[in-house]
C-alpha cells in the first residue's frame, strides 16, 4: 500500500518485531495494563503493544493513515484507534474514560516537550511513560544534576518520578532514516520529589533555567520582583549557595526553594 511519509507529522517507522517487542517490554505492559499510545504511525508498536496489553487507546493526527492501520491491526478487538491531534484533547475527560494507564509514544522532536509536561502537568491516571526520541533529547531527559544535558525538562520530570534510558535505537532501524539515533526512555511516575505545591515547584525550575547564564540569584530576583537581599536569604535559606546556577540544582533543592516561595507568599 502506497503512503507518502510527511515531515512535518516528523514520520519515521519501524518495523523490526524483535525491537518493537523489546519497546513493548520496556514500557511494563502485561494483560492487565491500559495503554495510551501517541502517534501510532504505520501501526507496527501498536500491534506489539497489543498483543501484550488488555487495551491499547492509539491517537494518530495522520488521517491518511487509516487504511494502512486497518491492514496493521485486523483482528486486534482490544485497539482502538483515534484520528485526531492528541494535544487537543481534553485531559479530564480522556482520563475519565481510561482509567489507570501507561503511555507509550514515538515522538518527533518537535512535540516532545509539549507531549511530556502534559502528562507531567495535567494527568491523574497517568503511572508512566515510555518514549522513543532523539538521543540527544534522551540523555537530557535522564540527567543528573551538574551535567550538560541537565535542564528545565529534567528537573520537572523529578518532580513525578524517576527516569531511565533503556535503549539505543540506532537511525537504520527506521523508514525513512532520521539524521539521528534514538533512544527509548521510561518515566516511572513515583518516587518522585515531595513538595507542597507543584506549581511552585515548576515555578521555581521555570525561574532558574529562564536565563542559564544568570546566577539563580538573579532570576530568582526578576521572577519574584524582589530585592538582592530577599533573595540571597530565600536561597540561603534553602541552603543554596552563594553564586548558584539552575543546572547545579537537585530536585530536592528546587523543592525546598518552592516551599519557601510559597510559605513567604511570593507563588500561589
Amino acid at each position: 500500500m502506497e503512503f507518502r511519509f510527511k515531515k512535518k507529522y516528523g514520520q519515521n517507522f519501524l518495523t523490526d518485531e524483535n525491537l518493537l517487542d523489546a519497546i513493548a517490554r520496556d514500557a511494563g505492559v502485561d494483560e492487565t495494563a491500559t495503554v495510551l499510545e501517541i502517534g501510532a504511525g504505520a501501526g507496527a508498536l501498536t500491534r506489539a503493544l497489543a498483543r501484550r496489553a488488555r487495551r491499547v487507546v492509539a491517537y494518530e493526527i495522520d488521517a491518511e493513515l487509516k487504511p494502512i492501520l486497518a491492514q496493521t491491526l485486523a483482528g486486534l478487538e482490544n485497539v482502538e484507534v483515534v484520528f485526531r491531534d492528541f494535544m487537543r484533547e481534553d485531559m479530564a475527560r480522556l482520563e475519565k474514560e481510561l482509567g489507570e494507564y501507561r503511555v507509550v509514544a514515538n515522538l518527533p522532536y518537535y512535540i516532545t516537550t509539549p507531549v511530556l509536561m502534559r502528562f507531567c502537568e495535567e494527568a491523574k491516571g497517568c503511572r508512566g511513560l515510555t518514549v522513543m526520541v532523539q538521543e540527544e533529547v534522551a540523555r537530557r531527559l535522564c540527567a543528573r544534576e551538574n551535567t550538560p544535558d541537565y535542564g528545565a525538562i529534567t528537573a520537572a520530570l523529578s518532580l513525578k518520578g524517576t527516569a531511565r534510558m533503556t535503549r539505543t535505537v540506532p537511525r537504520t532501524m527506521f523508514i525513512p532514516r532520521p539524521n539521528v539515533d534514538s533512544a527509548v526512555v521510561r518515566v516511572d511516575f513515583e518516587g518522585g520529589v515531595a513538595v507542597k505545591s507543584e506549581k511552585a515547584y515548576r515555578f521555581a525550575v521555570r525561574l532558574a533555567f529562564s536565563s542559564r547564564r544568570k546566577t539563580l540569584e538573579n532570576n530568582l530576583m526578576n521572577a519574584a520582583s524582589i530585592e538582592r537581599g530577599a533573595a540571597r536569604e530565600i536561597l540561603s535559606a534553602a541552603g543554596v549557595p552563594e553564586g548558584a546556577r539552575g543546572e547545579t540544582l537537585s530536585p530536592a533543592a528546587f523543592a525546598k526553594i518552592a516551599d519557601i516561595l510559597l510559605e513567604r507568599g511570593l507563588v500561589q
